[in-house]
């Protein structure tokens, strides 16, 4: 009950969010997009402004890459055997490979881990955005009725103001920087933001899926391999890689998040069965109110 009550505060917010959506219906799009262009960018700077510059980042792009691999071939093979279509399996990819790794799951290694975990998480979080605005928008459109493939992606890579903001912080870091106190300030304020409004901006979103005609052997298999193939194979991997303990545990937290909510907005913009996509977020964010105490206790 005492890991239960690490993620009740998230579940809280995202609560809040969703009845408020049903209540008021907000634009989420803009709400959304502030956080992508202002709140996000602040944190991402931040977190690599203040933290040193070690292997650990390296050992995690490295993890990071090897899992989407990983994830990326169980799940064709399993669109092969379930004899999906294109727009079907690039669902399914866009259900399996991607985790919500900012709305969810930032927050609760905030929350189990405190600042020091939280700072890992925001570095995931970083690495993630990159590659879901790479192979997830590849993939949506490969599965979509718009093309766009190698070449959408690099520009989506291109305007991610969050990745300008990570280098920035970096750079910032190395030069040995200092930041004048009403700076400080105004970053912290802006910064802290971030991630309650993600948070709010999650249950928002989930507030207006909708089930529609879905084919439920599919939902079932990316939601069994986001939730149970995705953390199994990072504590594989990472059996092999140095990094310390902690930062090993985020990595698995985070692993074992539902399917990210911006894979909706991919499907959605690409109509790669949306419907699909967006209903197993959904449930797999259901699955995560029992499925995460569960990892929690395992990691921590």
């Amino acid at each position: 009950m005492t890991l239960f009550f690490i993620i009740l505060p998230a579940l809280v917010i995202f609560l809040l969010g969703f009845i408020a959506q049903k209540l008021v219906g907000f634009d989420i799009k803009s709400i959304s997009t502030m956080s992508l262009y202002i709140l996000s960018p602040c944190l991402a700077f931040r977190t690599f402004f203040t933290n040193d510059i070690t292997l650990d980042y390296v050992y995690m792009m490295v993890a990071a890459l090897l899992l989407s691999f990983s994830l990326l071939v169980i799940t064709y093979i399993v669109a092969k055997m379930l004899r999906a279509n294109r727009s079907e399996s690039s669902a399914l990819i866009l259900s399996s490979v991607f985790m919500n790794s900012g709305n969810y799951g930032a927050p609760v290694v905030l929350f189990a881990l405190g600042p020091a975990g939280f700072d890992y998480a925001v570095i995931i979080m970083v690495l993630h955005s990159l590659l879901m605005n790479t192979l997830g928008i590849f993939f949506a459109s490969l599965g979509g009725q718009e093309g766009g493939g190698y070449k959408q992606a690099l520009q989506s890579v291109v305007r991610m103001p969050v990745l300008y903001a990570a280098i920035l912080g970096m750079f910032c870091h190395w030069i040995d920087l200092e930041l004048s106190s009403p700076f400080q300030d105004a970053l912290n304020l802006v910064a802290n933001a971030a991630i309650p409004v993600i948070m709010l901006v999650l249950g928002m979103q989930l507030a207006v899926i909708s089930r529609k005609k879905v084919t439920y052997r599919f939902v079932v298999s990316a939601s069994i391999i986001r939730m149970v193939a995705s953390p199994i194979i990072a504590a594989f991997i990472l059996s092999f890689l140095p990094l310390n303990d902690l930062a090993k545990t985020v990595f698995i937290i985070q692993a074992a998040m539902p399917a990210a909510a911006n894979t909706t907005m991919l499907a959605l913009k690409y109509d790669t069965e949306p419907d699909l996509v967006s209903f197993t977020t959904l449930v797999t964010t259901a699955i995560s109110i029992v499925s995460l105490p569960i990892v929690l206790y395992l990691t921590i």
